[in-house]
């Protein structure tokens, strides 16, 4: 199961009636009509490839990258073209100490610094490994005492030495990262279930109230807070607010985008990534799930909502959108942004005009003919000059930028819903049945 498309309901369902829909209290009917079933009701679009589109498309060279020492790799989440082998292979694997299931869930990347690869389970036990083979350094377990059996959220940053861990539990934890010591632990007003965005010594994290907070990275203490529209229901796990400059750009599940000052949390400017249509429960939650990028004063970001949005990140004018939802983080590449759409389509976007130039439709079921078993699909990164998209089912698809062609596929061990990170030659997979993998 994607982990990150789980949906927490708090509301109970109606009965539903409606043409194609059989009452939940009573037993399927024994025959099913012939004919093919195609569905009425659709909360997603689907692209086009627009004709005015010129020009060949091109990336930037392969940029050797140290570390990835946050969510998204850098504050700003704009990583371009990340060097990698043509002909990476399995070097190691490690085990955490739990999976995912459908009560706990990995929801942030594995973060690389200092040699060093660090991972949040669901169990909120952090560990770290030596990023050469895999040797597990140290592991600390944050969860409080009456933690229970798990919980979705959390995640981890790196800064100067120190980690910072958020926890389903409102918590944020600050560690040696060399040792795994705690130096200080902070309560938190509510729940955050993604990582924090740090710079500046100041730690920025969204909350599941969709609260802003902005904490020393000192001490912990609260130095402002922001309050958006409060969701009764949203997909599980939260993005990560993206920093540029003086400005944070914070997501919230209502679909709000916020542009806040980092000294004071003032807000610059504001949007809302989402359409005015309804269609079904899923369609009626605006979540921004996807990181938001900023790149040369731009501001990407995707609702799921059917609104895929670029925007000037010094007056808020939006500078083109899309009608199409996604829940995963637009990735840059030079004048190209690539986004993977909740129809299971990868496309290619023109990064000044919006155009469409390529859309590759990804397989959507396990079995395409009756619609059994849905995939889930995550990314994409670009690495080696490739694109890399991995699914639910364990398949990986190597796709090229300028085409949309598929490249190359191989088959993970398990399945995957969070994307890869890179670090050096190295990329780092974290499956859902908590195995991490090296492929060098």
């Amino acid at each position: 199961m994607h982990f990150r498309r789980l949906v927490l309901v708090t509301a109970a369902c109606g009965l539903v009636s409606a043409c194609g829909i059989e009452d939940w209290f009573t037993p399927a009917a024994p025959n099913k009509l012939p004919g093919k079933r195609i569905a009425i009701l659709s909360h997603t679009k689907t692209l086009d490839v627009e004709a005015a589109t010129q020009g060949d498309i091109t990336v930037p060279p392969p940029e050797r990258l140290t570390e990835w020492p946050q969510e998204g790799g850098y504050p700003s989440h704009s990583m371009q073209n990340k060097a990698l082998s043509d002909h990476a292979e399995r070097v190691w694997s490690a085990q955490l100490s739990e999976g995912g299931d459908k009560r706990r869930a990995f929801v942030s990347q594995p973060i690389v610094a200092t040699d060093k690869v660090y991972a949040l389970d669901s169990l909120s036990i952090l560990t770290a490994f030596s990023l050469a083979d895999g040797e597990r350094l140290w592991r600390v377990d944050l969860g409080p005492e009456d933690a229970g059996d798990g919980s979705f959220g959390g995640g981890a940053a790196y800064d100067e030495g120190k980690l910072y861990v958020t926890t389903g539990y409102a918590q944020i934890v600050a560690l040696n990262a060399e040792t795994g010591a705690e130096l200080w632990r902070k309560p938190l007003p509510a729940p955050v279930r993604g990582a924090p965005t740090v710079k500046n010594g100041r730690l920025v994290m969204v909350t599941v109230d969709n609260e802003t907070l902005a904490l020393s990275a000192e001490d912990g203490h609260q130095l402002w807070r922001h309050s958006g529209i409060s969701e009764t229901a949203s997909f599980v796990g939260a993005p990560s607010p993206a920093i540029e400059g003086n400005t944070v750009l914070a997501p919230y599940t209502s679909g709000e985008l916020f542009a806040l000052r980092i000294e004071n949390g003032t807000v610059e400017w504001s949007d809302v990534l989402a359409a005015v249509k309804r269609t079904d429960q899923v369609a009626e939650l605006s979540d921004i799930g996807g990181l938001p990028v900023v790149d040369r004063g731009r501001v990407f970001a995707a609702g799921n909502s059917d609104v895929f949005a670029a925007i000037d990140l010094r007056t808020g004018r939006r500078l083109w959108e899309k009608e199409v939802g996604a829940t995963h983080t637009p990735w840059i590449a030079g004048e190209y942004i690539y986004l993977l759409t909740n129809t299971s389509d990868l496309a290619c976007f023109e990064a000044r005009t919006g155009h469409v130039r390529w859309v590759h439709h990804l397989r959507a079921w396990e079995d395409e003919e009756e619609k059994d078993n849905p995939i889930s699909w995550t990314g994409p990164i670009m690495a080696g000059g490739r694109l890399l998209v991995m699914s639910s089912f364990g398949d990986m698809v190597t796709i090229a930028p300028t085409t949309g062609d598929v490249m190359q596929t191989a088959e993970l061990p398990d399945g995957v819903s969070i994307p890869p990170v890179i670090s050096g030659d190295t990329m780092i997979v974290l499956t859902e049945e908590g195995n991490l993998i090296a492929y060098r």
